[in-house]
């Protein structure tokens, strides 16, 4: 089946134009109503227990400051965020309500909800969706381990597609709309496809192309875009997923546009595949939702979005400057080089976030492990990642970076002898023997790495970097994928996500 990308409305396929926002835009509903209940003289017979007196638990006072506790009211408080206000004011919207809305018209949704339980809990939300839509999904292999967990948790049968990795610099990217149209041939009962785009690397896939091709298929489009929450809000910043035609985005609002850590917004696309869900969508945000939210955490995820509104084109344009003069610096350099053009080369990738700057170590004379310590300890410079050749500082859209201060430091790095370590090869994929979610749940048991292969992993273990799944739980552990793995734990800048102990000296697998 060959699909060829529609276009897309012009009002769709285009960054936000703030001359046709609301007036509305300027105002955080739910963030001035929060701010308006602390000012009365309350007498709190309900939790939390603290009961927003800075008298009773002096300590924490001390952490967070009076203010911060005397926003601190509880979840469902009557006409500021109880959706069944609307019962006895028919039309009229809760301050949170209103403040979803704002968001909702700023990234171009249909619908928008607040979740304080980062990405990763929009993540369980979009897998348990995907499963009542179907037991089949296409599913990028790199995607969260939250996504991961998720699919386990709910019992999808996932269709892996695997993006491109480049093995020098460390990083998994994206997929292409022909693998994902390949994937759906091979499989035509499945239900959702589920990819992440941008990748950590700031590569960004084809999510109008890959869109189509899903919607030609009859079935709907997730993306998780946490790390791109700032796209579609600058005239030099891609476009965001939802404006490009998905059906469901996941955002973290935090990672890059100003909100509290732990905060983060799912976003419910404007076509017909998206409004079938909604009513789905907003019955397992509740499932999963905390009935005991953060106000403060709520709240900052409107007032970041007020200041996206208000302010964003300046703020993301400073960002900007200061990537270009970051990425300029770098040119000038002798040891370092800007890889983004790395990135862009990549077939899967149509764009790239111009705010992450793969920095490139391979004959610098340091290694990405060594290089990172060294900014920590000696500098106080905290970059995103490391990896063994590479450094990837993110400049945030509401940030600017101070490049003096980090070309300096970058520059006075030490010369090692042994410089940036070579990649370790990708083992060869491991076979599936047991549904994945059958394996997560199984009886487990504990054995030693020498014998561990030709038995089912409990685990899904992802070496990083580059992070992608190299065993998924359900899969046989080869010879080959245990050396890597542990000779990714054993390098100086390696880690494997899933593991049981930092060395896998044991691994966990299904009990026979």
């Amino acid at each position: 089946m060959t699909v060829t990308t529609p276009p897309l409305p012009a009002s769709a396929a285009a960054p936000v134009d703030r001359s046709r926002l609301s007036a509305d835009q300027v105002r955080a509903p739910y963030a001035d109503a929060v701010s308006r209940l602390a000012e009365y003289d309350w007498q709190h017979l309900h939790v939390p227990a603290h009961n927003r007196d800075p008298r009773n638990v002096p300590a924490l006072t001390s952490l967070v400051g009076e203010k911060a506790l005397s926003l601190e009211f509880p979840m469902l408080f009557s006409q500021i965020d109880q959706e069944t206000w609307t019962l006895v004011s028919p039309g009229r919207k809760t301050p949170l309500m209103q403040a979803q809305d704002l968001a909702s018209e700023l990234w171009g949704a249909s619908r928008t909800w607040f979740l304080t339980n980062g990405g990763s809990g929009c993540n369980h939300i979009a897998t348990t969706v995907a499963r009542a839509l179907g037991r089949e999904s296409i599913v990028q292999r790199s995607v969260h381990s939250s996504v991961i967990d998720g699919l386990a948790h709910v019992g999808i049968d996932a269709h892996f597609v695997q993006g491109s990795v480049d093995l020098g610099l460390g990083a998994a990217h994206g997929v292409t709309a022909a693998q994902v149209e390949a994937a759906l041939d091979a499989h035509p009962d499945t239900a959702s496809v589920f990819l992440v785009s941008p990748s950590y690397f700031g590569a960004v896939s084809d999510i109008a192309g890959i869109a189509a091709v899903a919607h030609a298929h009859g079935i709907p489009l997730i993306v998780d875009e946490a790390w791109g929450s700032h796209f579609g809000l600058h005239d030099d910043l891609p476009i965001n997923a939802i404006r490009l035609g998905a059906d469901l985005v996941i955002s973290s609002v935090q990672k890059t546009s100003g909100s509290l850590a732990q905060t983060a917004m799912l976003h419910l696309g404007t076509g017909p595949h998206a409004q079938e869900m909604e009513a789905l969508v907003d019955r397992v945000v509740r499932s999963y939702q905390s009935t005991s939210c953060s106000p403060i955490l709520l709240a900052s995820l409107d007032v970041a979005r007020q200041h996206l509104a208000r302010h964003g084109d300046a703020a993301i344009g400073r960002a900007l400057d200061s990537a270009a003069r970051l990425r300029s610096a770098l040119a000038d350099s002798a040891r370092f080089r800007d890889a983004t053009a790395d990135v862009r080369a990549m077939p899967d990738a149509v764009t790239h976030d111009p705010l992450k700057i793969p920095i490139d170590l391979r004959g610098s004379g340091i290694g990405g492990n060594d290089a990172h310590n060294v900014l920590l300890r000696e500098h106080r410079i905290y970059v995103e990642l490391s990896t063994p050749t590479a450094l990837l500082p993110l400049i945030p859209a509401v940030s600017e970076a101070d490049v003096e201060r980090f070309m300096t430091a970058l520059e006075s790095l030490p010369v090692r002898e042994t410089g940036a370590s070579a990649p370790l090869p990708l083992p060869s994929p491991c076979v599936s023997a047991m549904p994945l979610s059958e394996a997560f749940y199984a009886p487990v048991e504990l054995v030693p790495h020498r014998e561990a292969a030709g038995r089912i992993s409990a685990d899904s273990l992802a070496a990083y970097p580059p992070g992608v799944p190299n065993v998924l739980p359900g899969e046989v552990l080869s010879h080959e994928v245990i050396a890597y793995l542990r000779d990714t734990a054993a390098a100086a800048s390696g880690y494997v996500r899933g593991a049981v102990d930092p060395a896998l000296e044991t691994f966990r697998v299904v009990a026979r």
